[in-house]
């Protein structure tokens, strides 16, 4: 698909998890590599100002912040690990072998990520979507490799298919991450618990969807905040109907 770009800006280190992602979202019109107001945005969309990021949202919380305050709309694509197949190439790239991953991601996953922007997830211009993808992994085995990987260095991250995606426009989509099992009023444990995650990701979703107005904290039991629906009624619609105890 051909777009509009400016290719001496940005791409040169470009890994290939992003570029192709940038070629998937991509539509005719999109403008990609452009300066907006002193920054480079991955795709320009109209108003739209699209930004595709593969790792690390902290690294460019000063970015979407800047973006949001001079009154542009900011979408962030963020991809979620639904399937990863882990590929061990030699020196020469030669395959060695090929395996498939344990790690099933999943939509609140992202919270991982967004606990670093979540004072801005109630802004009106912020967008996100959350892009279900199939990868490879592809690593080499070096002397100074990482001890948790046996010396297997992860060399790239390469696209195989985008599964599912799901638009985040407003804390009420925030809201419908939320399992409709929980106890109400519950604890992070408690979260994590209904989620099937760790305890850290219980706490990253409750202290976002503090900050996007969608909890509260209502009192504590023992050591543990107790967290409820800040509006039960609008927000136990979206995940089935169930509203705030007491």
């Amino acid at each position: 698909m051909a777009i509009a770009t400016a290719p001496w800006i940005g791409t040169l280190r470009e890994r290939p998890l992003h570029a192709a992602l940038k070629r998937w979202y991509a539509r005719p019109g999109d403008r990609a590599e452009h300066a907006v107001d002193g920054y480079v945005i991955d795709l320009v969309r109209g108003d739209l100002l699209i930004e595709i990021q593969t790792r690390n949202v902290s690294s460019m919380r000063r970015k979407v912040e800047g973006l949001l305050a001079l009154g542009h709309r900011v979408r962030i694509v963020l991809p979620i690990l639904a399937g990863v197949s882990i590929v061990r190439v030699d020196d020469d790239g030669v395959l060695l072998g090929r395996r498939r991953s344990p790690r099933h991601g999943r939509p609140c996953d992202a919270f991982a990520e967004l606990v670093s922007i979540a004072r801005l997830l109630d802004h009106p211009c912020l967008e996100l979507d959350l892009v279900a993808v199939e990868i490879d992994e592809l690593r080499r085995h070096v002397e100074d490799g990482p001890w948790r990987r046996r010396g297997w260095r992860v060399l790239e991250r390469r696209l195989v298919e985008v599964v599912d995606e799901r638009p985040i426009r407003g804390v009420r989509d925030l809201a419908e991450l939320l399992p409709a099992e929980l106890p109400e009023p519950f604890t992070s444990a408690e979260l994590a618990v209904a989620l099937g995650s760790s305890h850290r990701l219980g706490q990253q979703m409750t202290y976002c969807l503090r900050h996007a107005g969608v909890l509260e904290p209502l009192g504590k039991r023992r050591h543990a905040v107790e967290y409820g629906l800040v509006d039960p009624a609008r927000y136990a619609s979206a995940r089935g109907g169930r509203a705030r105890r007491g």
